[in-house]
């Protein structure tokens, strides 16, 4: 970003550890201080949920003093501070926006670097939009093999939806939506799909419950996504 917090923490820690190293972090899509420092033209462009370090042209006082104190700046993806800010809110309980997860994404990104090293972490905000922050969670579920998306075809009789429903109940999944559709898909007109979302343990799990509805005569398949009326 502006460089403004690298730059003061690394005044500060140095002044009290001078042989200490500063890394610092931006998004991949606005490396401003990366490219002023490497004598490029700064900027950025594109969307982010780092919004907090979106800046297009770094500090001008802060400038001389990354350059001399920080010995690095990494960058990092929008799929990494969308895992940082995900895994803070589930292993810490922590609420963080996007450039608040950006340090964490960095040592998620570079294990090996910082592998066997005493590392601080600056969680340097948690304003963050709950819309924002709900698609992320549930983005995680999907990525994660928790949230999963299956059609399933019945024949179109009373009783065999909720069967279905057993079945997938008894196998520990817990049914979030379900979409029942006879009229717009390509089935025999005695037959209907329906697309059921579930939450899950894990991927194994899901291979459990799918193996679980075909056994029982459902032919099921895995789709993409998490809303029930997209097409996989």
């Amino acid at each position: 970003g502006g460089g403004g917090l690298a730059a003061g923490i690394a005044v500060a820690a140095k002044a009290i550890k001078p042989d200490i190293e500063i890394i610092g972090v931006e998004a991949a899509l606005y490396p401003s201080m990366s490219q002023a420092l490497a004598g490029e033209t700064p900027g950025g462009k594109g969307q982010t949920i780092a919004d907090g370090i979106a800046v297009k042209v770094p500090g001008d006082l802060t400038r001389p003093v990354i350059a001399g104190m920080v010995s690095d700046i990494l960058l990092v993806d929008e799929a990494a501070l969308e895992c940082a800010t995900l895994t803070y809110l589930e292993e810490q309980r922590l609420v963080s926006e996007g450039a608040g997860a950006a340090s964490l994404a960095a040592v998620m990104e570079n294990k090996d670097r910082f592998e066997g090293r005493k590392t601080g972490l600056i969680v340097s905000g948690g304003n963050i939009d709950s819309r924002l922050l709900s698609s992320i969670l549930m983005r995680g579920l999907v990525r994660e093999g928790r949230m999963v998306r299956l059609r399933v075809e019945i024949t179109d009789s009373p009783g065999v939806l909720s069967k279905v429903s057993g079945l997938i109940g008894d196998s520990g999944g817990n049914i979030v939506e379900v979409y029942h559709q006879r009229l717009f898909y390509d089935v025999p007109v005695k037959q209907a799909e329906v697309d059921v979302v579930v939450e899950t343990v894990d991927a194994s799990h899901v291979s459990e419950i799918m193996e679980k509805l075909e056994t029982a005569g459902f032919p099921v398949r895995l789709l993409g996504g998490t809303s029930l009326t997209d097409e996989s």
